[in-house]
């Protein structure tokens, strides 16, 4: 209770300080903020708006974008996030669509009807800019949220053009305009060397939403093919060499777990029996984890997957300690996965409209499918899948990004 009302405290403030046209002090207290509750969307939303009046355009990129990342089923703070970075592109149509679609969801935040006047104003429409400016007013018992927003310069026909003028890095420090430029914004936010890496390496993984799936893609068919070529065998499970193999590779046996090798639940994973077992999985990966990976982010999916194998093992190997027969392949933390993406969508279904319906329907169906087949091939570790499903479903609901939260 008292964390809560500290982040109502500091959200409060950092409205207060925005309404007032005080950037700093709301990047301070959205800051202080983000400290206590680093996965709150609306807490991202106002750095992306203190920032933006600091004029420190990068970090509102960032923040925006992680905003996204908590709402990726949608919700009105992404919305508002989407419109903050159609701003920075100078697509002001279409931020000016995504601010009424705000609106039209939540009509009593005075910041959102400030920026709708600004973007009104920077597409020329200036009576109904000062509509707008008037009810933010009135919203914010009159604030006008003055300096909240890049300058918008007069051009050479009537109306504005707004353009952001982002910190012009190439100015010596010796500048007084260079310093004065940096002194307005904070020195938390100021990125030293090692957080530009942090940004670059954040992009080009944003910029590849498949990269953990085809890391463990990639472990999986390495693994495979280095066990063919020391075998000279594609198939592990037919005679008695293959599966001498597979097991001293590290499969499963739960005799063996019994007798300390532990470690074998984890390696299992990663083995096994044939291309058409491994082909089989790998695709699944690649459609269902891919998902997975964009809904919950990739170190999300990444304790789902191995979490719903391990459990899937471990469950395995509850269910009769002293068996001699080994077991391998990755369907436990696929099923886990997929168990994951089943709860997004049911987290997720009012957001989705009747998208999520049918994502649900569709879910459910191959779902079904999936244990029939299971049930009724007698050499599927059918237990294994259910573990590894109600594994990945309980990981997801601990930590499934929460896309809505209460405004304070």
């Amino acid at each position: 209770m008292e964390a809560q009302t500290d982040i109502q405290t500091y959200m409060e403030r950092g409205k207060q300080a925005l309404a007032e046209g005080q950037g700093r002090e709301a990047a301070i207290a959205y800051a202080q903020a983000a400290q206590l509750e680093p996965d709150n969307p609306m807490v991202h939303l106002g750095l992306a708006e203190a920032n933006l009046a600091l004029g420190s355009y990068g970090v509102v990129y960032m923040a925006c974008r992680k905003v996204q990342e908590l709402q990726p089923g949608g919700g009105i703070e992404s919305t508002l996030a989407q419109a903050l970075l159609n701003l920075l592109d100078r697509r002001y149509d279409r931020a000016l669509q995504d601010v009424d679609t705000a609106i039209s969801q939540e009509p009593g935040t005075g910041y959102v009807h400030a920026l709708r006047a600004y973007l009104l104003r920077a597409t020329k429409q200036d009576y109904d800019a000062g509509l707008a400016r008037a009810r933010a007013a009135r919203l914010s018992h009159g604030q006008h949220f003055d300096n909240c927003f890049p300058p918008l310069e007069p051009v050479s026909t009537p109306g504005y053009s707004a353009v952001p003028t982002p910190v012009d890095s190439s100015i010596g420090s010796s500048g007084e305009n260079g310093a004065a430029q940096r002194e307005a914004i904070p020195p938390w936010s100021r990125p030293n060397s090692m957080q530009r890496q942090v940004i670059r390496t954040r992009f080009a993984l944003s910029q590849n939403p498949r990269f953990v799936t085809n890391i463990i893609i990639g472990i999986n068919v390495i693994v495979f093919v280095i066990l063919c070529l020391l075998n000279k065998t594609i198939s592990f499970d037919q005679t008695d060499q293959g599966i001498t193999a597979i097991v001293n590779a590290g499969a499963q046996v739960n005799i063996l777990v019994q007798q300390g090798q532990v470690w074998r639940i984890f390696t299992a994973m990663f083995l096994h029996f044939s291309l058409l077992h491994i082909g089989l999985n790998m695709l699944s990966l690649f459609f269902i984890g891919t998902a997975i990976e964009v809904f919950f982010g990739k170190w999300r999916y990444l304790v789902i997957y191995l979490g719903a194998g391990i459990l899937g093992g471990i469950f395995t190997y509850f269910l009769d300690p002293t068996s001699f027969v080994p077991s391998a392949g990755a369907s436990g933390a696929i099923f886990g996965v997929f168990g994951a993406l089943g709860v997004f969508y049911f987290m997720n279904r009012q957001n989705m409209g009747a998208f999520g319906r049918g994502a649900i329907t569709n879910w459910l169906f191959w779902l079904g499918l999936n244990l029939f087949f299971g049930f009724s091939s007698p050499n599927i570790g059918i237990w294994d899948h259910i573990a590894g499903l109600v594994a990945g479903m309980l990981i997801a609901l601990l930590l499934i990004p929460r896309s809505r939260r209460r405004q304070v």
